[in-house]
């Protein structure tokens, strides 16, 4: 008998890491999740890059945004690791960002301090939702039409923003934009940025991002090398070498501004808190169900340890706005990672350990952020360009899920997208989605059929614009 036990402590000893992780129930190897989160790093790592730019629009600081962007992402998806055991990776959301520097920022005109606090009370609510078990109470009182139409709504907002910061479409006054000048050097290497990311998706490639990032950065300082000396040099992108110090991370850390928020009013406060706050759970709870599908994770239609992954997407947010950087949620592309063979948490502490190592290559960061100022004076991204354009691709498939059939699902949901795109507002096409959805629905006679919720959304909405226009 005591033979028997002892071989079986013996052969768990040869098992690093089954006591936690329990990599033999799962069917899965220590090298098998290395590999797979090293592959989700390398499919979401574009982040890095793309974040700095994004926030910095707004006034933040690029290095410090650089460095708030990987702790809060190693942070978040160390939590994922520990309090749910699955391989989802976090970090701050393409969508969330562009609300954060374009809409909250930009539009409305919220200093990104004062943004940051209402993204920190957002991520405090959603803490406490989970605790009461209700957040899934909201996910469900908005329908799954109009879900889908603010992804799609925000990857046109994004894909246009490629096109833009790519060169390929420039301001024209009357008709708003045109098409750029296809010739120059940096709109072809957009160009062709986007066709090498096209290719490599085409063939599977899973880090065809990063991977297109850095043949483009890298044909740029080619360019660099065989126009200098010539009549017209041209530099798109600044060599500032490979690694180097940690940027400081003082310029974001804990710049809340509270008092700020407060200042602007109680109905415009609660309308950015509350988008942040709906934001946050549509994508969570979407991203948890399609990737733990693939996982073979889900179990009649629901998540097991779906709180603890709620838990660790709200410490990603806290954490994240308080060290300056925005939304932190479960990213799509942890899927890639599940298709190379990630199954437990174990993936997760490869993928934040990557993403603690990119802190030292702050450097190549800012030389694929860099931008290219045009003779008009505007800047474009040309390396970063294509990105945006291929993360509007991928949301924008969901518009196959909305049910245009039922008029009033699709309409609500085609207003959305409009709004959307058009105001350049994630907010209006939130608003005007959740009030055709309460005056259609009620026309229709479904008032009891959608959730309070909306309701009264719709309401504080419409006092939004009658609070405004006065």
């Amino acid at each position: 008998m005591n033979g028997e036990v002892k071989r079986k402590q013996e052969e768990k000893s040869t098992k690093p890491y089954a006591g936690f992780f329990d990599l033999s129930s799962r069917g899965t190897t220590i090298l098998r999740e290395i590999n797979g989160g090293t592959t989700t790093f390398l499919t979401m790592s574009y982040i890095i890059f793309v974040q700095p730019i994004v926030l910095s629009s707004c006034g933040m600081d690029a290095g410090a945004v650089m460095v708030a962007t990987c702790v809060s992402s190693a942070l978040a998806t160390l939590a994922m690791a520990f309090f749910t055991n699955y391989p989802f990776a976090l970090a701050p959301a393409m969508g969330h960002n562009f609300f954060f520097a374009f809409t909250v920022c930009g539009i409305m005109g919220f200093t990104w301090q004062v943004a940051l606090a209402a993204n920190l009370l957002a991520g405090l609510i959603f803490f406490v939702l989970t605790i009461l078990g209700v957040q899934a109470v909201l996910l469900k009182a908005v329908s799954g039409s109009l879900k889908n139409a603010i992804a799609v709504g925000i990857g046109l907002m994004i894909a246009f923003l490629g096109l833009q910061w790519s060169g390929v479409i420039v301001d024209e006054p009357a008709v708003l934009v045109k098409l750029g000048d296809l010739s120059s050097p940096p709109v072809l290497l957009s160009l062709a940025g986007l066709l090498i990311m096209a290719v490599l998706m085409v063939l599977k490639v899973k880090a065809a991002f990063i991977i297109g990032m850095v043949v483009c950065a890298l044909a740029a300082l080619c360019l660099n090398q065989l126009t200098q000396g010539t009549e017209n040099p041209i530099e798109i992108v600044t060599w500032h070498g490979l690694t180097g110090e940690i940027p400081d991370i003082a310029p974001t850390f804990l710049q809340l501004d509270f008092a700020g928020l407060i200042d602007l009013g109680f109905i415009s406060a609660l309308t950015v808190v509350l988008i942040f706050l709906f934001l946050d759970i549509f994508d969570t709870m979407g991203t948890l169900i399609g990737v733990g599908e693939q996982a073979q994770m889900v179990k009649d239609g629901t998540l097991p340890k779906a709180k603890g992954a709620f838990f660790a997407d709200s410490v990603g947010t806290v954490a994240g706005t308080a060290l300056g950087t925005s939304t932190v949620t479960t990213y799509v592309e942890s899927a890639a990672g599940v298709a190379a063979g990630a199954r437990t948490g174990l993936s997760n502490v490869v993928t934040a350990l990557l993403f603690l190592l990119a802190l030292f290559f702050s450097p190549l960061v800012k030389m694929i952020s860099g931008g290219f100022p045009l003779a008009d004076g505007r800047v474009i991204h040309p390396v970063l360009g294509p990105v945006l354009i291929m993360v509007g691709y991928l949301m924008i498939r969901n518009v196959t899920r909305i049910e245009w059939s039922d008029f009033t699902e699709g309409f609500p949901a085609f207003l959305a997208i409009c709004f959307m795109m058009f105001t350049f507002s994630i907010t209006e096409g939130i608003a005007i989605g959740f009030v055709a959805t309460t005056v259609l629905k009620t026309a229709s006679g479904g008032f009891s059929k959608v959730s309070p919720v909306i309701h009264v959304m719709s309401l504080l909405f419409a006092l939004r614009w009658v609070f405004l226009a006065g």
